[in-house]
């Protein structure tokens, strides 16, 4: 490498260098989801980052999406779940769609006024984007996201339609490295709305793989197989503790909840594995097992372990896996253990999840 060019990446890389004196305040929320099971809201979407939204054709993923613009225009609770929580100074909300009609485009911004209580919203900005080719979209979006300093949420319904193909592993990566830093450059959150497989439940492509591995939240949309009326929104990959699924349908053109849906079906839905959890809920957890007691024996621990998790997920977790995830802390030093058979403790070197 030249060392003129070699010179400028290490200033580069300097200047992205973390210190470990630095302090930086936790990502703003700009959405979240009231949980009905316990108390409290669980964050759906950080400025600063990207979430997935996938499901099948007709599945209903812009109306569930109109749900999540609707709670960010306005700050009531909307849907009896999601609140927005934008900052005054980026309260505007730019929703990109790339398949429907002028004519359908239209007839979900009114849905999504309705669900807001609203008329009219100022805040909301709608583009068709149907007749351009992915290039002139992508450009599009780009440039409508650095002319605005007021937009805290950008959907984009049809993230598909700004690639050629969703197969080429260059795009997918062009695609995605556009999102994390529009949304880091920016301090937006970005929701991209993409279809799934028709013979499963994978997002499709190149494309899908990518943005998934990325993503700070992926969300499901799929219809009931017994009552196709009714569509099931659930998390399916989450860098911290998971959203409550639940179920809507449509009546009088508008979405509206299941009652006690979650209560009958969800449960049926395969387990959560502690292995598969992000850091961030990992720490959550362990800090969730020290909240009433500084030390624990080896099985109490297991045990206490055990019932966390099952409080902040609301479901079963093994003796194995708890075991396992022992192991994973003490090499991490998120635990301490003074002798081998001492009690565990928490580190005081970790950081708060």
């Amino acid at each position: 490498m030249d060392t003129s060019i070699k010179n400028k990446y290490l200033e580069l890389a300097e200047k992205l260098r973390i210190s470990q004196d630095e302090e930086f305040a936790k990502p703003q929320i700009a959405l979240k989801q009231e949980n009905l099971k316990s108390d409290g809201f669980t964050t759906t979407g950080t400025l600063g980052n990207f979430s997935v939204v996938i499901g099948k054709a007709k599945s209903r993923k812009t109306f569930y999406t109109g749900i999540l613009v609707s709670a960010a225009i306005n700050n009531d609770l909307i849907f009896g779940r999601y609140k927005g929580e934008l900052p005054k100074e980026q309260s505007n909300v730019v929703y990109f769609d790339t398949e429907q009609g002028k004519h359908h485009v239209q007839k979900a911004q009114h849905r999504i006024c309705s669900l807001a209580k609203k008329d009219k919203s100022k805040n909301l900005h709608v583009y068709h984007l149907r007749a351009l080719n992915p290039s002139e979209r992508l450009k599009v979006i780009e440039a409508v996201i650095y002319e605005n300093d007021n937009i805290g949420l950008v959907v984009i319904d049809g993230i598909r339609d700004l690639v050629t193909s969703i197969n080429d592993e260059e795009q997918a990566t062009n695609i995605s490295s556009k999102l994390l830093k529009w949304s880091e450059e920016r301090n937006i959150h970005i929701i991209v709305v993409l279809h799934q497989n028709k013979g499963n439940d994978y997002a499709r492509g190149h494309l899908g793989s990518e943005l998934i591995h990325k993503a700070e939240l992926v969300i499901s949309v799929t219809k009931q197989k017994e009552n196709e009326d009714i569509s099931i929104v659930k998390p399916e990959y989450s860098r911290d503790i998971e959203p409550e699924p639940f179920a809507f349908t449509i009546i009088d053109g508008l979405p509206s909840a299941v009652d006690n849906f979650v209560e009958k079906t969800v449960n049926r839905s395969s387990k959560i594995k502690l292995v598969h959890l992000q850091d961030e809920a990992k720490k959550k957890l362990l800090k969730e097992v020290f909240s009433n007691k500084n030390s624990f024996t080896y099985s109490a621990l297991v045990k206490q372990i055990k019932g966390s998790f099952s409080k902040l997920f609301k479901k079963l977790v093994g003796d194995n896996q708890a075991k396992y995830f022992i192991t994973e802390c003490k090499k991490y030093g998120w635990i301490n253990q003074k002798t081998p058979k001492g009690e565990y403790t928490l580190s005081s070197s970790m950081d708060p999840p």
